[in-house]
């Protein structure tokens, strides 16, 4: 090679090199570039101090949920310190009957959404099938749940039908800002954001309610926040209602007592019971969510691991079948027997928790309990333990007692903390004790659809059910309906179901046309 051609790439590559932010140093002995970061010296010559370590995790944790997924990526609540509640935001529209995150959010959010329906298409259908109809036009809904591009798709299905929607959110770190910021813009009052305090959380929901000139007549909720709300401060409000929807444990627990009570004067849809529900959403849901969570956070290998799930219903079913696929061993602790029962005949060591909690690398709840996690537990636990909740709650795990002088948070990325003892030992918690896949990662399109089309049929059924139908009560989602959400499904997976014959039917006892199981089936 010709000394003319070796200095132009000689030059060429101190030209890169500069561009790039790289000093550049001759060899006089080996007449090569020798490139080196500029600052690497000074980076890393001295040992960083305790300020300095937090800091580099934080960029770290940064560029690393950067790298996850774009829901992880625009709903970091750390890239802009001041709270929504003190901006003054308008949308393209001129309005401002919202609070969210950043409402420049609002194209990103649109293409989640666009992506959403994508796998939502009995939902979408539905949307195309009713909208003419309108048969939720003059529906008041108040809605309350986890705020994701799917939960949008349901949004805009809702108002297509309809609706007009003022919407908050049940989690504090489940919300996706850009998909709120897409819905503010689209004109729906959306007030919620990614990392809400409890101050903020309890005055998104009365935003809903409160609104000038708008008194809702349906809710949908998901964990009972907003009818609790609106049950104990608008009572007048709720005693007009002309229905609820619920689709969590606890908020169907807290719809059952206030019904024994004497004290629930509207009817109320408990979705969480439909079999779309517990069959699809809280199983296959859990099942792969569960280890999207847990390695998005904390990059664990499941291999080997020991795990104690606390509760084996629906949700602990697909959480154990995730972990057992992945090689980890696997405890279960129960209260109900036949739960248990179900539990040992699927492969798995049923036991109590004080008989495992000094070995487990990996403890998970999901029972819709309070305080199955205890300080006594967490004393006990060995160092580098992860603990995390897929319950819906965040009473499961006792994270007021980690509150304490004598124990140190230090904050590893986001929603991951490391809770320290004067020991040094050290275990990680994972989105303060709150539910793991949808304050960590995502959760599947497809089965949030199955759910979502359930939810908006029986907002349906309620809104427009002739008096008397539905007393002051609790109620299941009839079969025929459940039935109905599951055969919009099957076409995506280009499923042919076989019909009865005349004499079959006659047989069976049931319409050639279903309902096929009867109400009691679960």
């Amino acid at each position: 090679m010709s000394e003319s051609v070796v200095g132009t790439k000689q030059a060429k590559e101190t030209e890169n090199a500069e561009k790039y932010g790289m000093a550049v140093s001759k060899s006089a002995s080996k007449k090569v570039k020798q490139i080196q970061f500029a600052d690497e010296m000074q980076e890393f010559s001295k040992f960083p101090t305790k300020s300095g370590r937090r800091s580099l995790s934080r960029s770290i944790s940064q560029s690393s949920t950067d790298s996850y997924s774009s829901a992880a990526s625009y709903t970091d609540s750390s890239d802009d310190e001041q709270s929504p509640r003190q901006k003054q935001q308008v949308n393209s529209r001129g309005g401002s009957d919202f609070c969210v995150k950043n409402i420049q959010q609002a194209e990103f959010g649109r293409r989640e959404i666009e992506i959403a329906e994508q796998d939502m298409t009995a939902l979408v259908s539905l949307r195309k099938r009713a909208q003419g109809e309108k048969p939720l036009a003059g529906a008041k809904i108040a809605g309350c749940t986890h705020i994701t591009a799917q939960i949008g798709v349901l949004i805009e299905t809702l108002c297509a039908l309809g609706a007009q929607c003022r919407w908050c959110a049940c989690n504090i770190y489940s919300t996706q800002n850009g998909v709120a910021a897409a819905l503010a813009e689209a004109g729906i009052a959306v007030f919620s954001w990614k990392g809400e305090t409890e101050e903020d959380f309890w005055w998104c929901i009365d935003s809903c309610v409160s609104a000038e000139g708008w008194q809702p007549n349906m809710i949908l909720d998901d964990g009972g926040d907003l009818t609790h709300w609106i049950y104990k401060k608008y009572p007048e409000i709720f005693k007009k209602m002309k229905g609820i929807v619920e689709e969590s444990v606890t908020g169907v627990h807290r719809l059952y007592q206030l019904s024994k009570a004497g004290k629930l004067c509207v009817p109320a849809m408990n979705v969480n019971d439909s079999v779309t529900k517990q069959k699809f959403d809280n199983l296959y849901c859990c099942r792969e969510s569960i280890l999207d969570g847990l390695k998005r956070t904390t990059d664990v290998m499941f291999g080997g691991k020991q795990v104690v799930v606390c509760g084996y219903g629906e949700v602990g079913k697909g959480c154990c079948a995730a972990l057992k696929a992945l090689g980890a061993v696997v405890y279960i602790t129960e209260i109900d027997p036949i739960c248990a029962l179900q539990a040992c005949m699927d492969g798995f060591r049923v036991i109590k928790l004080n008989e495992v909690i000094r070995q487990v690398d990996i403890a998970v709840t999901c029972t819709g309990n309070k305080n199955v996690i205890t300080r006594d537990h967490l004393d006990r636990m060995k160092n580098g333990c992860i603990v995390c909740n897929m319950g819906h709650s965040n009473t499961e795990i006792d994270v007021t007692s980690l509150r304490t002088a004598d124990l140190t948070w230090e904050r590893v990325r986001n929603q991951v903390d490391h809770i320290i003892w004067p020991d040094g030992k050290r275990i990680l918690l994972l989105a303060e004790g709150r539910l793991l896949n949808l304050s960590c990662s995502t959760v599947p399109t497809f089965v949030l659809s199955i759910t979502a089309t359930t939810q908006a049929l029986a907002l349906i059924e309620l809104y427009n059910a002739p008096e008397g139908r539905y007393s002051r009560d609790v109620y299941l989602l009839p079969k025929k309906m459940d039935e109905y959400v599951a055969s919009l499904h099957l076409p995506s997976f280009d499923a042919h179901l076989t019909e009865l014959t005349d004499d079959q039917a006659k047989y069976l006892g049931i319409s050639k046309t279903g309902p096929f199981k009867p109400n009691y089936y679960r």
